[in-house]
């Protein structure tokens, strides 16, 4: 018997499988969902389906952007919808909706405004009403269908019957989850087993949990923890072969062009033509102390005048791990091993500050040394972990402390994911001591329970005023205590000031909202950072 030939899925097929996802609140159900709409469709559009489901119109480690906004999409919805008045309503397939996609990243310089409208428009003139909704939340980044990276993984897993263990990390060393679910559909664990690190290709971090005190870690490292400092810079991966270096961020963007000196760092210091290394750079200021977080991206991402910056903002280097060395991946080895590699490969003065001991008073007179040198705390490692690229765990704790502040909820955004129907993502405000108006300082979803989404969402929608689709005004009314590790300067809130990492660490029920902390106190915490911190030496535009 002639084996069936699939055909190209349509892009009705994927827009009713959203609306089937964001229908359902259930693990399980849209795992099951997923894997059998994966399971039908022909094999070139699998890594499309998989990627439009993870709201990705490219592979995360892929450099290319849309830049579309709502206003250029409100625009292009404007125009007739052929789709419905020729009644060919299942004529767009999804491989030609990336197509498009692809087009309109290659949209540069003169006129591209209107090349880009152009495109759009004749792609949503296909489209029913119902694709033009979830086309429109995938280009703006808000899909909304309660669809986590791990579901998507999970259904990968059983509609190719590979174990679930060899797609999560075929999909930590890929970076690709389109890829990865097409390798495992079409050509099964075989080729999810060959999948490794590559250079030039950027490796999600490995991520740490935050430890309440140093005794939890001791206690959860049974075998040895390394203690390092942790900085408040930018973490970088820098790959070399032979003469190219490459230079990633933790978010998998080349910044290549804009740390020269790390490009030479790797081209001189480092004892070996083939690694991948992993550090964190810090901007120095006066005093040569580490200038806060918001000025070192002033640094990081600019792309003129590099040469002019590099003598503005000196970047210091902290490395402190190796993931490949000479054709050799080491993210099995043991945090031990892979230290002793790396110290064999660099500079002692590049190595990031440590100590190995189970004693919780000299762990503590580390973290203040870390603490007075301007820096954010400590990391905690086990001395028997693996790197796991990606994944958060107890093999690595954070230990920092945090400030706190009383402030005022005055909006909430609704959920999204396992978050659906609940109001938790809290817009966050102070008061003006001269006015009495209150001023957005930042949001967070961060810190609270299931129990407690549920609470708040009902007490905030008792004290709506106004709603748009996505966000609840309310009257500022509930007071929260949030932790946070740093101030900023903002021009994106009325304040002039964000709070960074921003969580809620209890409610406030004994403080009125004329209680809360005042933008006049916030004004001062951000003075008082300084105190450990050094200022950029000269302002930079």
């Amino acid at each position: 018997m002639a084996q069936l030939v699939k055909q190209p899925a349509k892009f009705s097929i994927v827009a009713h499988l959203c609306r089937s996802l964001e229908e359902t609140s259930r693990r399980n159900e849209k795992i099951r969902l997923i894997s059998e709409v994966l399971r039908k469709i022909s094999p070139e559009d699998v890594s499309y389906v998989t990627l439009f489901l993870a709201g990705k119109p490219f592979p995360e480690a892929d450099p290319r952007v849309l830049e579309i906004s709502y206003a250029t999409l409100s625009a292009a919805g404007k125009t007739l919808n052929q789709a419905l008045l020729s009644g060919n309503e299942d004529s767009l397939t999804i491989a030609e909706v990336f197509a498009t996609l692809e087009k309109l990243a290659e949209v540069k310089g003169a006129g591209s405004k209107e090349k880009r409208l152009a495109l759009l428009s004749s792609l949503i003139n296909r489209t029913t009403p119902l694709e033009t909704e979830y086309l429109s939340r995938m280009l703006l980044g808000e899909m909304r269908i309660g669809v986590v990276e791990g579901v998507l993984l999970d259904a990968i897993a059983e509609a190719s019957g590979v174990s679930r263990q060899l797609v999560r990390r075929a999909h930590m060393l890929h970076g690709d989850i389109g890829d990865v679910a097409r390798l495992a559909i079409t050509e099964g664990a075989a080729a999810l087993e060959k999948v490794g690190l590559r250079l030039f290709v950027p490796v999600k971090p490995m991520l740490a949990e935050m430890a309440e005190d140093i005794p939890q870690v001791l206690a959860e490292h049974k075998e040895g923890s390394a203690f390092e400092y942790k900085f408040d810079g930018a973490r970088i991966q820098i790959h070399r072969k032979s003469d190219q270096v490459r230079i990633f961020s933790r978010r998998l963007t080349d910044v290549t062009d804009s740390i020269p000196e790390m490009v030479d760092y790797a081209k001189t210091k480092v004892k070996a033509s083939e690694f991948l290394i992993e550090g964190e750079v810090v901007a120095l200021g006066e005093g040569g102390k580490p200038v806060p977080f918001q000025d070192l991206m002033r640094r990081f991402r600019r792309v003129h005048g590099i040469e002019e910056m590099v003598e503005r903002i000196p970047l210091r280097l902290y490395l402190f791990d190796v993931l490949q060395s000479e054709g050799k991946t080491l993210i099995d080895l043991q945090y031990t091993e892979r230290w002793d590699i790396l110290s064999s490969l660099v500079p002692p003065d590049s190595l990031a500050p440590r100590i190995v001991t189970r004693d919780s008073e000299f762990v503590d007179d580390f973290l203040q040394a870390a603490l007075k040198e301007g820096h954010e705390g400590l990391m905690a490692k086990s001395l028997t972990s693996d790197y796991s690229p990606g994944a958060r765990g107890k093999k690595w704790f954070k230990i920092k402390p945090a400030d706190r502040l009383d402030v005022v909820i005055v909006a909430a955004d609704w959920g999204s994911g396992r978050r659906v129907g609940w109001l938790s993502n809290y817009h966050l405000a102070v008061r003006d001591d001269d006015t009495g108006e209150y001023l957005v300082v930042g949001k967070t979803f961060k810190g609270l329970t299931d129990a407690e989404f549920d609470m708040i969402t009902k007490r905030l929608q008792e004290l709506k005023i106004r709603e748009t689709k996505w966000t609840v005004h309310v009257k500022p009314e509930i007071v929260v205590e949030v932790a946070h590790n740093e101030v900023q300067k903002s021009s994106r809130y009325k304040s002039g000031f964000a709070l960074r990492f921003a969580r809620i660490a209890k409610f406030r029920d004994d403080k009125t909202p004329e209680e809360a902390d005042t933008i006049q106190r916030l004004r001062k915490l951000y003075e008082k950072q300084f105190e450990n911190k050094g200022r950029l030496l000269t302002e930079v535009l």
